[in-house]
Order: structure tokens, then C-alpha cells, then sequence
């Protein structure tokens, strides 16, 4: 007799519904499932088509109870509307779709508390891996991650303290990087435009690393502007009309992410300023999405795919590890900045 289902009353299909369909016992539904046993090709086979023909899904948690593990990996991530985390999931589907890992997302919001719910509910499962994104979490969460007893790997950052293993690129490098783009091609009143929220680190020590460069130059911030909520183009062309009215002698902006730089952008080409002459943009993270733009914004490629892939493997590798993964930002120089001085008199 079937078990009934006490949200619904609908019969949940059980082992013994798919061995009087496939003609075999219980006992050889059970071995053929978790894959476990000797039995048959001709069997198995007849065993899965019976289970996919009536839409019967094994009981993984009854099953974890003996091995302690299901095969889910648990991704917990700031936010599934930026468009920074898509990527990410894509590299660590890439990966997994050739496993028998399922990657499991929840979102913590930016907030601390949250993230330390989330990954106690996701750890409750039993999954086979956590994948995290930051450096920074509350001492709980830590706790909880360090003594999962299963591989944890923490993505997009490189900056800090991991607790386990680590993938992702140095924010603090990318944004020095930057600066000496900038400076090596002569611009020298520079503002910088991004969020208030403390909360996203790796901007702040994006915007640490890019004051650094500008040291390094004889440079400084001549202005800045700070946003609270999302980002966008609405929010790029905002923050842009309003440092560009306070400071209409800037001859360079740089933007916490392309969203915000293509509002500027576009901004910018409504004002008829001259791009890359008079005025120079750069943004974050290379987002194939603003390729359509009138004009390909300056950018660092922030490796977002490659970091979910190696996240992934280390996942796979089923094995505790405290592997750090650092890659490398590259820049990419598109139409809104100008070559740089000294390439162009090693040319001449």
C-alpha cells in the first residue's frame, strides 16, 4: 500500500511500486538505485525504466542516514539578481553536469545572519560539498564550515582568511591594476564611482587597492560618489550627472561594476563628451551582456566561470583540502580609454 503524502494527499510511489513494475523485488529495486550489489545489466535497465516511466524519486535522505552523504553540493551565494553569480553557477554546472553532484544554491543577501542560517540548513542535508562565496563570515559560519567534514571551498576572493580551500582573484590586485592603467595613459583627474554598502567587500577592496595604485602614480581620488541599493544603468547615469556637475574637469571615471559603467557611458555620449579624449571610463567584471553597447567599456575580466569550474573540481575531487586558487584578472581595454603614453611613443 502506498504512503500518503500529509500535505497533500497525494500517494507517494514507494520501492515496492516500482519492483511490481519492473517484475523484481524490493531488495533488488533498493541495490539498483543506490547502485550497490551484483545484479544485472538487463535488470538495472528494466529496473530505471520502470522508476522514470511512473516518476518515482528515491528517498536520498533515507539513504544518507547510512552513508552520511547525499550528492548535493550546497552554493551559497550574495544574490541571484547580480549578474556577477550566473557565471559562477555555470562554471560549477559545468563541472558537476559530469558528476552525480547536483549543485543546490541558496542566497544570503549580503547579510552575515542569513548566510549563517543558510549554510546551517544546507550543512542539516548532509550535501557532499559547500561552495561559498567571500572571505568574511560570522564566527558561527566559520565554525560550521571548518568542521563540516566534507570539501568547502570559498569563491571569488582570494583576500583573507580562507577556512578551507579558496578560489578566486585578488580585488586588491584588480583595482591597483586599474590605477596604472589609468595612469599610463595620462589621465590624471580621476573619480571614482561605487556602492556604500560595507557589506561588499570585494569592492571595497577593489576601491583599496585602486587608491594604492594611484600612490604608486603621484595620484590621488580627485571626487568620489557612493550609491545605496543596486546597481545599473540608472544608477551608473545617476551617480555619473551628479560628480560630473560637481566636477565637470574629471578626465576619468571608474566604476565598481559595468552596470554602472554603461549608465555612464551613456550618460557621457548624450552630454556629446569626448570618449576616450577628453573623458575616460573603466568598470568590473566583463559582462558579456553590454557587448551591444555603441562602445566597449574598459573592464577587468574577473574570471567569474573559471572560478566556479575549479571550485567545482576541488568539490569533485571528494577530498579536504585547503588549496588556495589565485587567478588572474586580466584587463581589457575596449573603446573608453586611451592607449597608453608609453606604447605610443615606442610606436612613433
Amino acid at each position: 500500500m502506498r504512503g500518503r503524502n500529509p500535505f497533500d494527499g497525494k500517494p507517494q510511489l514507494t520501492l515496492r511500486d516500482v519492483a511490481d513494475a519492473a517484475g523484481v523485488s524490493e531488495m533488488t529495486v533498493s541495490r539498483v538505485l543506490r547502485n550497490r550489489g551484483d545484479v544485472s545489466d538487463r535488470t538495472r535497465a528494466r529496473v530505471f525504466e520502470a522508476a522514470r516511466t511512473l516518476g518515482y524519486v528515491p528517498n536520498k535522505i533515507a539513504g544518507a542516514l547510512a552513508s552520511n552523504r547525499v550528492n548535493l553540493v550546497a552554493v551559497v551565494i550574495p544574490s541571484l539578481s547580480n549578474m556577477v553569480f550566473p557565471d559562477v553557477l555555470g562554471g560549477i554546472g559545468d563541472i558537476l553536469d559530469e558528476t552525480p553532484l547536483q549543485p543546490v544554491v541558496g542566497t544570503s543577501k549580503y547579510d552575515p545572519e542569513t548566510e549563517e542560517k543558510v549554510i546551517y540548513e544546507m550543512l542539516s542535508w548532509r550535501p557532499s560539498g559547500l561552495i561559498v562565496a567571500g572571505l568574511e563570515h560570522s564566527d558561527p559560519a566559520r565554525a560550521m564550515m571548518r568542521n563540516a567534514g566534507i570539501p568547502v571551498v570559498e569563491v571569488m576572493d582570494v583576500d583573507g582568511d580562507p577556512v578551507a580551500a579558496c578560489v578566486g582573484i585578488s580585488h586588491i590586485k584588480a583595482g591597483r591594476d586599474m590605477a596604472r592603467e589609468i595612469a599610463r595613459r595620462g589621465y590624471r583627474k580621476i573619480g571614482y564611482l561605487g556602492s556604500s554598502s560595507l557589506a561588499d567587500h570585494r569592492a571595497q577592496k577593489r576601491l583599496q587597492g585602486f587608491k594604492e595604485g594611484l600612490a604608486e602614480a603621484g595620484l590621488e581620488l580627485a571626487e568620489s560618489c557612493f550609491y545605496e541599493g543596486m546597481s545599473g544603468f540608472g544608477t551608473g547615469r545617476a551617480m555619473t550627472a551628479d560628480l560630473l556637475t560637481r566636477r565637470p574637469d574629471l578626465d576619468f571615471l571608474y566604476y565598481n561594476t559595468d552596470m554602472n559603467a554603461a549608465g555612464g557611458l551613456l550618460y557621457c555620449l548624450e552630454k556629446d563628451l569626448s570618449i576616450p579624449g577628453d573623458i575616460g571610463l573603466a568598470g568590473f567584471n566583463s559582462f558579456e551582456v553590454l557587448d551591444g553597447l555603441p562602445m566597449r567599456i574598459a573592464t577587468m575580466d574577473s574570471q567569474r566561470t573559471q572560478i566556479g569550474r575549479k571550485a567545482a573540481e576541488l568539490i569533485s575531487a571528494n577530498a579536504l583540502s585547503d588549496e588556495v586558487i589565485e587567478l588572474n584578472p586580466a584587463f581589457l581595454e575596449g573603446d573608453t580609454i586611451r592607449p597608453a603614453l608609453d606604447s605610443a611613443s615606442s610606436s612613433s
